[in-house]
C-alpha cells in the first residue's frame, strides 16, 4: 500500500471503523478461530473441587482434549470431562464434571474393603487420596455407559452416588495442567 493511499484511508473526513476496517477484520478471524478451537480441538477448564485429590487440585486450570475422542476411544484410567446424568443426587447436570474411567462396557465394579476391583481383580491406583470407607456391590457397566470414580474416593460425587455415564455426555479427556506454574504443571 502506497503511502498516499495509506494516508487516505485514515483520513478524518471517514468514519472511524472505516478507518479501523483492516484491525477490525483481523480481530474477527482471531475471534473465530478462537471460537473455534474451544469448540471443537482444545478448551481449558478450571477445578473447582478436591474430588480429584491429590491429581488435581482445587484451582488447577487444565487442557481438555476435545478432539482425540473422534477417533480414538477412552481406556480406563482417563481423566475425563462429561456432563453428568440427570440424577436425584445431581443437583445441576448442566456443570461439567471431571473424574478418572473405570469402568468400560461389559466390566464388573465393585468396591469392599476399602478398594476397587474390576472384573474381580484389585485395582492398583496409586493416585487415590486414601483407602476407601465405603462399600459398594457388584455392578456391570453396560453398553454405551462407562463408570467414573473422583481419585478422592470419599469425597467425590461419582458413579457409586448416581450411576452410570452415557459416552455421550463427555466432553473431551483432561491432557495438560498449566497453572499453577510449579513442578505439577505438564501432561496428566
Amino acid at each position: 500500500m502506497s503511502t498516499e493511499s495509506k494516508l487516505d484511508s485514515q483520513s478524518p473526513d471517514k468514519p472511524w471503523w472505516q478507518q479501523q476496517a483492516e484491525t477490525i477484520r483481523i480481530f474477527a478471524v482471531a475471534l473465530a478461530i478462537a471460537f473455534f478451537l474451544r469448540a471443537f480441538i482444545v478448551e481449558p477448564r478450571f477445578i473447582p473441587s478436591g474430588s480429584m485429590e491429590p491429581t488435581l487440585q482445587v484451582g488447577d486450570r487444565i487442557l481438555v482434549d476435545k478432539i482425540s475422542r473422534k477417533w480414538q476411544v477412552p481406556q480406563r484410567g482417563d481423566i475425563l470431562i462429561f456432563y453428568p446424568p440427570k440424577s436425584p443426587a445431581i443437583e445441576d447436570s448442566s456443570k461439567a464434571y471431571i473424574k478418572r474411567l473405570i469402568g468400560v462396557a461389559g466390566d464388573q465394579i465393585a468396591v469392599q474393603g476399602g478398594q476397587v476391583y474390576r472384573n474381580g481383580q484389585a485395582i492398583d491406583e496409586a493416585y487415590i487420596a486414601e483407602p476407601i470407607r465405603y462399600s459398594m456391590r457388584s455392578v456391570t457397566v453396560p453398553q454405551g455407559y462407562y463408570w467414573m470414580m473422583g481419585d478422592n474416593r470419599n469425597f467425590s460425587n461419582d458413579s457409586h452416588v448416581w450411576g452410570f455415564l452415557p459416552e455421550q455426555n463427555v466432553i473431551g479427556k483432561a491432557s495438560v495442567r498449566f497453572f499453577p506454574f510449579d513442578e505439577r504443571m505438564g501432561a496428566i
